[in-house]
């Protein structure tokens, strides 16, 4: 199932940020007591009761405030309520209800979505107080108790978000499709493709670019397969990205990776693979996507009998951390290789999936290291005592050793080269982590 998004949002100084690194288990957010200091939306998995969520911290939120950098926080905060599926709206205990809270509560209600009330800084042991009760005037039916700092009440919180996520997000012809997003900065062609590969006109098409507000899904059946092609706004720089709609696009684009099983990366051959196109893709890769370097108007380009392997070469340069990626040369106007992007799909989302079992990676494992000593360092040999695969999308690898530090990039690298030349693992990042004996391997990307 995609992962669901939740925004935590309220007024300033209420423990957003507190109560965000507390699920987080780690300090992702800055916390400090002047109020505004978390300026963006910052971004998490969690996973709760079977369910796999984006967690969205936001800046706080002050309706009267107008300030150029409170507006701009405001702005940030709505744009995460309108991408969530359920929100957490975060109070304080010792100010009781405020203005404020009143005026983000009738904005929340506003957006019908569901809404978690939590009353933070609750940190006394027992009954709640009287004045908890206060909060639900607000108008809302879920009110919980929380101390960010202590970490209790979190686990109710939770319990009371995952109630009310949206239990699925397919029909039941759409099961088992392919989830396919068509990414890439704007006028690349990206509602030209799913035009193409649909059939039908779905998306408007424009030389315009940003003419895809919103992110879109077209579910497509055919001798290949099932897919769920989503064709995403155009994404541009952040200091290009100048109304709400347009912000609300870029974090609808991101959401999209987030619940995707594919990337589809759109270049377009004309310009070449610009700085915007590496940041895009990054944005698959750092997400543990299977991608698909897809270069679109090929048609439009002067071609020698060497263009393919001269672009092919500009991709790998830019794209060096993405060399996994398949490239196909394609174009939406004609349709020219077009039909060739769904067995791509279908093998690098296998590929994404597939396991190694335990005893076959630890005899890849005897033979690589005999092959290539692991490093020293002072005269201390690493040792890698097994591996283990502990995870898919993307498959996550374990190799335990008897110390981390002598574990050096550049040998994670030979034996990531190595796992990708004995196993077919093209299209796919591969994630290893790196323990030393005695510790609990954590997969994951």
């Amino acid at each position: 199932m995609p992962k669901s998004t939740v925004a935590v949002v309220g007024r300033p100084n209420v423990g957003k940020s507190t109560f965000f690194n507390k699920i987080a288990g780690e300090r992702i957010s800055i916390v400090e007591d002047t109020p505004g200091v978390t300026r963006d939306r910052i971004y998490c998995d969690v996973s709760w009761n079977g369910r796999d969520m984006l967690f969205i911290d936001t800046g706080g939120i002050e309706p009267d405030n107008d300030t150029p950098i409170l507006k701009q926080m405001r702005d940030q905060a709505m744009i995460a309520v309108g991408a969530a599926d359920v929100i957490i709206f975060m109070t304080e205990l010792g100010t009781g209800v405020t203005a404020d809270d009143r005026e983000i509560a009738s904005m929340l209600k506003k957006s019908r979505k569901p809404v978690v009330v939590a009353v933070n800084k609750v940190d006394s042991v027992g009954d709640v107080p009287a004045g908890f009760y206060e909060f639900y005037e607000l108008g809302f039916d879920e009110v919980i108790a929380v101390s960010s700092l202590h970490g209790t009440g979190t686990g109710d919180i939770l319990d009371k978000v995952t109630e009310q996520l949206p239990t699925s997000e397919l029909s039941v012809e759409e099961e088992g499709a392919i989830r396919v997003a068509v990414i890439g900065k704007p006028n690349a062609g990206k509602s030209s493709i799913v035009n193409r590969i649909s059939g039908e006109e779905r998306m408007i098409v424009s030389d315009v670019p940003g003419t895809t507000r919103d992110a879109v899904d077209t579910f497509i059946t055919n001798k290949y397969g099932k897919y769920i092609f989503v064709d995403t706004a155009g994404i541009r720089r952040n200091a290009k990205i100048e109304d709400r709609i347009e912000k609300y696009s870029v974090i609808r684009a991101n959401a999209a990776v987030e619940k995707a099983d594919v990337c589809l990366v759109m270049i377009d051959a004309a310009e070449g693979v610009t700085a915007q196109d590496e940041r895009i893709a990054g944005l698959a890769h750092n997400s543990g996507k299977a991608s698909i370097i897809v270069i679109n108007k090929w048609d439009s380009v002067e071609k020698d009998d060497s263009s393919v392997k001269k672009f092919n070469k500009e991709v790998e340069i830019a794209l060096t951390y993405m060399r996994y990626a398949p490239t196909a040369f394609v174009s939406a106007l004609t349709g020219q290789r077009v039909e060739k992007l769904y067995p791509m799909i279908n093998n690098v989302y296998e590929n994404s999936k597939r396991r190694i079992t335990t005893g076959l990676l630890n005899d890849f494992l005897a033979d690589v290291t005999a092959r290539v000593q692991p490093p020293t360092d002072k005269g201390k040999r690493l040792k890698i005592y097994y591996m283990t695969q502990t995870g898919v999308c993307p498959p996550t690898f374990v190799l335990f050793c008897n110390d981390a530090e002598l574990f050096h990039f550049s040998y994670q690298r030979y034996i990531e080269n190595c796992l990708r030349d004995a196993f077919d693992f093209s299209g796919t990042p591969i994630k290893l982590v790196i323990k030393q004996k005695g510790e609990q391997p954590k997969g994951g990307f």
